[in-house]
């Protein structure tokens, strides 16, 4: 089957190529969506070996990048004009940054899709253009001794990649790894739509324990402080998953669980001071569930971040689970405990 984006072959000493569009269709846009929400995201990739872009020839740059789709487009759509080879390389699907760091964006890797492509035989010179991120996980010295080829490392962002080639040198500026506003937007959707099976189940257990009462079981109250503990919840997500890494820089504090403990505080007592009908113990428990959650949320968008590493998010870890296992303990305690006052 040829995949949508691919515009045709050219042919060359190895075989048809396949050339690649460099605008993206509402078909690609309507893929970053579902990548971008999660919804398609495991999923989300291209068939690994060699394309093109534009009519390249045997001097031309070879590009190389991962065949997670989302870094593919990002790759293809700013290479509008130029002659250029793509190498794909099987990464399972998982971004540059990601698969250098699980091994699978590796030098072995790379020699391997540059001899099954025959690139020897089709380029004169013996270069590859690697992506910066991709050198926690590819050492060059291994790529040259695997397959012959020299690997150079190019800016960050793909956007750059126009003057890197036509300069064919870095600034340092293109080295420099952003996480501003609008990259860390970029990230909010996927970690708020990864959570609806888990919010499904939180939802059942929550109108079963609301429900619990002296006369054993209340069917009223299982809706009514079901539903105050479901918007509780839904509270502590905006908190967590989407105002802590939208406002990261300005919030107090180094650790994420810190500032989302912050967050979810804050958003708690807005929360219980519009929640007229609940009693001071049915609040007490809204906001330990509130900050607590809003700070395992934050903790967890970590990953996400250029700003930790493993032993920072360990160290992070032993530091914020205690926090929210017993906010989450507490919380549950006086939420059971409140129709037996």
């Amino acid at each position: 089957m040829i995949s949508p984006f691919v515009d045709g072959f050219l042919e060359t000493a190895i075989g048809p190529i396949p050339r690649v569009a460099t605008i993206l269709s509402r078909l690609d846009h309507l893929g970053t969506f579902g990548a971008r929400t999660g919804f398609t995201r495991d999923n989300y990739k291209v068939t690994p070996g060699l394309y093109c872009v534009g009519n390249p020839a045997g001097s031309s740059p070879v590009l190389v990048t991962a065949n997670y789709k989302l870094t593919f487009d990002a790759l293809r759509k700013e290479l509008a004009g130029i002659d250029c080879w793509i190498l794909v390389i099987d990464t399972r699907g998982i971004n540059v940054w990601c698969a250098g760091g699980k091994g699978t964006f590796s030098a072995e890797e790379v020699a391997f899709q540059v001899q099954r492509a025959k690139l020897d035989k089709l380029v004169s010179h013996r270069e590859l253009i690697l992506p910066q991120l991709s050198a926690n996980g590819v050492a060059a010295r291994d790529v040259k001794k695997l397959c012959g080829f020299k690997a150079r490392f190019g800016p960050i962002l793909a956007a750059r990649l126009p003057e890197f080639l036509q300069t064919g040198k870095a600034r340092e500026d293109m080295r420099a790894v952003t996480f501003n506003f609008r990259e860390r937007a970029a990230l909010v959707p996927l970690e708020i739509c990864l959570l609806w099976k888990h919010l499904l189940v939180a939802g059942l257990l929550f109108f079963f324990l609301s429900g619990i009462s002296p006369e054993v079981f209340s069917k009223a109250a299982a809706q009514s402080r079901g539903a105050t503990l479901i918007l509780a919840t839904l509270t502590a997500i905006l908190a967590g998953a989407a105002l802590t890494p939208l406002f990261l820089p300005w919030i107090p504090f180094r650790q994420f669980w810190l500032k989302g403990a912050l967050l979810g505080g804050l958003s708690s007592i807005f929360f219980v001071a519009g929640t007229t009908t609940a009693s001071p113990v049915e609040k007490l428990a809204l906001i330990l569930w509130i900050s607590g959650c809003a700070s395992y949320l934050a903790m967890n968008f970590t990953g996400a971040t250029p700003f930790t590493s493993l032993s920072g998010v360990a160290k992070e870890m032993r530091k914020g689970l205690p926090f929210q296992i017993i906010t989450a303990a507490l919380a549950l305690m006086f939420w059971l405990a409140e129709p037996f006052i």
